[in-house]
């Protein structure tokens, strides 16, 4: 190529490398709009939607997310459309969002902040329908049902976080939780997250009945030899025996601050399960602050054993409060039993009884007693300061019960420091002189520091007596409502009571407040002796507040 030619190629050339130079692109960020009308919205309890207006000249978009009012923003996501879930997030927690417009290596400023609250998750749900075989925990984020009888095996241990709940299935007739002989429950409520087993129906549909109840059976002695079928599980095809244990420092694990409701369940003709039942159980169990309401059959229900318990609250029983037998020798403390009225059953749930009665409690009855009323070990608990409130008249038949406390069949035991009152017929029924009579005789069976009011009569007339001077059982003037800070005429215009004891209350004095002699040896260290009668210290805590309730349905 001759000079002359590369000199007219580079002038044709030139004014079209002069064009391309004005033609270059501006710099990325230049003429790049910032998106607007931001907007953040919560889709569950972890995640949220966030939306805004396209930005001028953008192919994308960065979005960048803070935690809390303070919080540091980082970049979650590049999206190229104007919407974006954003999951993983946590419940119950601000989240602030901010988008910028992205073009090639070029952003826009952000846009304005805008921020959402994720709401608390709603509970979860899961079915109980097969045995628990291996250790469980069952968690407070999710309602549980139990669908049949659930069997917790032994060598397996439940675990319940506080402020759990458990449904026993209305439509799966008598769903019941059974801890089996080496079986545990660690039920960990606490007084502000009760655990909380009740019926599957809603409140204001819910009736005495609606399932079955909770079940332990341990391993210490009872006064029945084998075998002892658990009342309630004899039409199963592996009818559950008790009998046979020999083991009274037995552990079936651990009860704080539940609630058994609308319990009580028959399986077959008189043979409802109780709210809660402690068959054969022994000392090593722990119970605290466990809570009854309207079951069919009784309250609390001890088959022999040798647990221990403190601070027991039953309303309104479809028989007895506290029923214990066959050589139980537990020790309980702080017991209040409440009773207004007759109870109605669900339809083929089976029968109420028509005078249900504070604590009731036998020798033996019925097959394989060993020695018949005196058979051993004798049923010889350690009831102290116990609250027990009837009906008063007119409210249930009472042709065969209606007592505060009935102490029979040769049962016998210390019985201290309570109040009785408003039982139909009489504070006290003490029968079977051949038995019960022979335990006044030889000092196993006391009862003394009460305070009754209420009752047409101190003793159930024709049956067993003690002196109520020498055993300090005083017949107040002050009526009932008296003696309390809140007890309400009609239970229903309230969902709590204040047992606490009124400034005039007679309650405040009249405690045996010291033990001696057998009493200081069978109390220990779990039991104290107190200058008040009843539940509630006058100068302590409300115990029963917060945890407890009172409901119809």
């Amino acid at each position: 190529m001759n000079v002359r030619f590369r000199s007219l190629l580079a002038a044709a050339l030139l004014p079209a490398a002069f064009v391309a130079c004005e033609d270059d692109p501006a710099d990325p960020g230049e003429s790049l709009g910032t998106p607007s009308g931001l907007t953040v919205t919560a889709l569950s309890s972890v995640s949220v939607r966030v939306a805004f207006t396209s930005a001028t000249g953008a192919t994308g978009y960065i979005i960048q997310r803070a935690a809390g009012a303070a919080g540091a923003f980082a970049t979650v996501a590049n999206v190229t459309a104007t919407t974006y879930d954003d999951a993983g997030l946590q419940e119950n927690t601000q989240y602030r969002y901010r988008v910028g417009a992205t073009r090639g290596s070029g952003q826009s400023a952000f846009s304005s902040e805008a921020s959402t609250t994720t709401p608390v998750a709603g509970p979860r749900v899961a079915t109980i329908s097969t045995d628990v075989t291996a250790n469980r925990t069952l968690y407070a984020d999710t309602v549980y049902t139990l669908k049949g009888f659930i069997k917790v095996a032994n060598g397996a241990t439940l675990t319940i976080q506080p402020g759990t709940r458990i449904e026993g299935d209305y439509a799966t007739l008598g769903s019941s939780l059974f801890i089996l002989r080496g079986a545990k429950i660690m039920a960990m409520g606490t007084a502000n997250a009760p655990i909380v087993f009740t019926s599957s129906r809603p409140a204001g549909q819910r009736q005495p009945g609606d399932w079955g109840g909770l079940i332990l059976i341990g391993n210490a002695r009872i006064n029945r030899g084998n075998p002892v079928i658990l009342e309630g599980t004899e039409n199963f095809a592996s009818p559950l025996n008790y009998a046979g244990g020999t083991n009274d420092a037995d552990n079936s694990g651990e009860l704080h601050y539940v609630r058994v409701e609308f319990a009580g369940y028959a399986t077959a003709p008189n043979a409802e399960l109780n709210s809660f039942t402690f068959a054969a159980v022994g000392s090593g169990t722990k119970l605290d602050h466990l809570q009854s309401l309207a079951g069919l059959d009784d309250a609390f229900e001890w088959f022999g054993g040798t647990v221990d318990a403190t601070h027991l609250v039953s309303y309104e029983s479809g028989d007895d409060h506290f029923d214990m037998s066959e050589g139980f020798s537990g020790r309980l403390q702080y017991v209040i039993a409440y009773q207004s009225k007759v109870l109605v059953p669900r339809t083929g749930a089976g029968n109420v009884s028509s005078d249900p009665q504070g604590i009731e409690n036998d020798g033996c009855a019925g097959a394989n007693c060993l020695n018949g009323q005196l058979s051993e070990p004798f049923t010889a608990p350690l009831v102290a300061n116990f609250t027990l409130i009837g009906t008063g008249p007119g409210v249930v038949d009472a042709t065969s019960g209606g007592y505060g406390v009935v102490l029979r069949r040769g049962t016998a035991g210390y019985y201290v420091n309570g109040v009785v009152a408003r039982w139909p017929r009489a504070a006290l029924s003490l029968r079977d002189g051949a038995s019960t009579g022979a335990r006044i005789t030889d000092g196993s069976l006391v009862v003394r520091n009460l305070l009754t009011t209420d009752n047409p009569a101190l003793f159930q007339a024709g049956q067993l007596t003690v002196d109520a001077n020498t055993n300090n059982l005083e017949v107040a003037v002050s009526a009932a409502g008296a003696l309390f800070s809140l007890l309400p005429n009609d239970p229903s215009t309230t969902s709590q009571f204040d047992w606490s004891l009124s400034l005039t209350s007679p309650a405040r004095t009249g405690g045996l407040a010291a033990f001696t002699g057998a009493l200081a040896t069978r109390a220990g260290t779990v039991v104290a002796a107190t200058p008040w009668r009843g539940a509630a210290n006058p100068d302590g805590t409300k115990w029963w507040a917060g945890w407890t309730i009172y409901a119809d349905n």
